[in-house]
This record gives C-alpha cells, structure tokens and sequence, in this order.
C-alpha cells in the first residue's frame, strides 16, 4: 500500500494539471464526496484551480465571499482543519458558513494548506455529503499529496509572472542565490529545489528582488526555522 502511494505520488508530481489530477483520484482514494483546490488570500488572490464537481466549487464560492471557513482557517494557521460533522459543530467557528450551507449537500469538509516555506496561499478542501472522519492515515496522505500539489502551484504561478528564472541574469548572482539556496537547505531540511522556490516565493510575497532575499539569508538576517512541523521566518 505504501508503495502504491508513493507511485500515486510521483504520478501527481509529474502531472500536466497537478490541481484537477488530485481531484480526479481524490473520491477513489479517500472516504469523502469530493474536493476543491484553490489559491486563497492576498499572495495569489482567490480562485478556484480545480473541483470534482459543482458543490466543491459552490463549497469554495462561500468561503471566498463569506470570509470564514476551513479553507481560511487553514491558510491562516498553516495546518489542517478537520470539521467530521459540519452542521453540528461548525456554527459557533463559522456561522455564516453554515448558515450557507443549509441547502447544499455538505456534512463534513477537511481543508489542507497550501503552503511553500512560510508562504501560505490556498487550500484543498474535500466534502462529504454524509458526516465521515478522516483517520490519522489519510490526513497524512492528503497532506503530503498537498505538499506536491503546493510547489507546483507556486511554480506555475511565479512562471506566469516570469518570476521563475529571476537570478539577476550574472553568474555573480547565480552564485550567491546558490548559496542561499544551500543555507535554507540546512536550516530547515529541504531539497535544494524546494529551498530555491522558499526564497522565490519569500521574494514574491514580500515583492523584492530573489537576489535581495539571497543576500539577507547570507549575511543571517532572514533565516528560515521549524516550528511545529511549520517552516517560519526569523528577521
């Protein structure tokens, strides 16, 4: 089973549409109805990337306008929000929400972050149409399929802003982003590849220069650290 997993992984990360792929497995593959995946907040703006069917788009569509839900708390916190009974125990969280949620077919939601390093900017979302629970397993599972489907979102992203190759354009600087790459890498225990897309990203949401965050992570006045299995940012 672990081994089906991991190939179910490598076939996610190598997917054209990493988004719609996790959707087109997701119902086959956990005990829920159906899921969304979605940029959320100010870093990408809100919208929704892909969904199973019209009730994880309409799901996302609330929570986008009401301001409140597992998706947002999910963002905010940087750490799954499981929600087994919707109806029951989600009011005093997100009345709005589930006030909303009076006539459509949604009894439990599970919402996964979608984050790179420290930067937090969208979830998945999986419904059920009946109350289920997610076992330690699965949420495991969906964390590490949001884990890939996060660094290729963010890649998407910075590409479509031609943020992707940004070095400077000098092998001074290619040098210098190289050996920021290398520290991040030590500090928080990544591929070097996802070091290189913390400080792209880092750079995005604070919009300055990648060489700039290069020389801060170098000269150790921006750090990056774990804390509670969360990559943050000491400055």
């Amino acid at each position: 089973m672990a081994d089906e997993f991991g190939a179910a992984l490598t076939a996610l990360d190598r997917a054209g549409n990493p988004p719609q792929a996790f959707c087109d497995v997701v119902a086959d593959t956990f005990p829920v109805t159906g899921a969304a995946v979605s940029t959320l907040g100010d870093v990408l703006g809100s919208e929704t990337l892909a969904a199973t069917d019209a009730t994880a788009a309409r799901l996302d569509e609330l929570q986008f306008d009401l301001g409140e839900g597992p998706c947002w708390d999910a963002v905010t916190t940087g750490i799954p929000v499981l929600q087994p009974d919707i109806r029951r125990f989600g009011g005093n969280r997100w009345p709005t929400l589930v006030s909303a949620l009076a006539t459509e077919p949604v009894a439990s939601i599970f919402a996964f972050p979608l984050v790179v390093g420290p930067l937090r900017f969208g979830a998945i979302d999986l419904y059920s149409n009946e109350p289920v629970t997610l076992d330690a397993t699965s949420a495991s599972r969906v964390s590490a399929m949001a884990e890939v489907v996060s660094r290729r979102v963010l890649q998407r992203a910075l590409e479509n802003l031609g943020l992707q190759t940004e070095d400077g354009g000098n092998a001074f600087s290619r040098r210098l982003i190289h050996q920021a790459t290398g520290m991040v890498l030590a500090q928080i225990g990544v591929t070097a590849e996802d070091a290189r897309l913390v400080i792209q990203g880092h750079a995005f949401s604070q919009g300055r220069p990648m060489m700039e965050i290069a020389q801060a992570i170098i000269s150790g006045d921006l750090r990056f650290s774990r804390l509670n299995g969360r990559i943050e940012v000491d400055e």
